[in-house]
């Protein structure tokens, strides 16, 4: 591999290879993402944190997290952030859950999650047309202030992180192709596509 993205690969260094590793552990694979953090692979490790942070002190469960990444995945136009995350929602409900959040179609979801969904996208899109009634319908559904502030600032740094891995061409992972509920798959039809599997090598004469 010569090139990840559009960039250059980085310099190899055990702070790239522990972002390797974690993701083998985990997936099985290196993910291309990580490959193109590998430039600071110390970045990624503190956003990571920061999310993962306001997640645990403020309650939001994986389900609620996996709505809220891949409502504002999708409403970005991230195809690889929906596809992961559009994953790890399927298995905390279900696939045809998944794939309607994906698509805009909040109906599996419960009355709480739906205001999640519909506010990430809101964050997503254009920031400068929220309003107070959109907050209202968050407190309604069951948020209280600090939890919105800490909802806003997830899907915020979601939209950051997805910023520089679509600008920078990273592309989903081949292993979506295998991995993804089928459900999934057919439901993330926007941003950067999935690359190709690997050639097979010819048989040996």
């Amino acid at each position: 591999m010569s090139t990840i993205g559009f960039l250059g690969v980085p310099e190899h260094t055990p702070e790239a290879q522990r972002l390797f590793d974690d993701d083998v552990d985990e997936l099985g694979f290196v993910m291309n993402i990580s490959r193109l953090w590998a430039y600071r692979p110390e970045f990624l490790a503190g956003l990571f944190d920061l999310m993962q942070g306001l997640g645990r002190m403020h309650g939001l469960t994986l389900r609620q997290r996996g709505v809220l990444v891949a409502a504002c995945a999708s409403a970005f136009g991230d195809s690889y952030c929906s596809l992961a995350w559009g994953c790890k929602l399927a298995e905390a409900a279900d696939p045809q859950t998944a794939a309607g959040v994906l698509r805009g179609d909040d109906g599996g979801l419960t009355p709480g999650e739906r205001a999640l969904a519909a506010w990430a996208r809101k964050v997503a899109r254009d920031p400068g047309r929220t309003c107070a009634a959109d907050v209202q319908a968050l407190r309604d559904a069951g948020w209280d202030d600090a939890q919105i502030f800490a909802i806003t600032a997830f899907v915020a740094l979601r939209v950051a992180f997805s910023t520089v891995n679509t600008a920078l061409g990273a592309r989903p992972d081949a292993a979506f192709r295998t991995i993804a509920p089928g459900a999934v798959l057919d439901a993330v039809t926007f941003g950067r596509p999935v690359e190709e599997p690997p050639a097979e090598e010819p048989p040996a004469q």
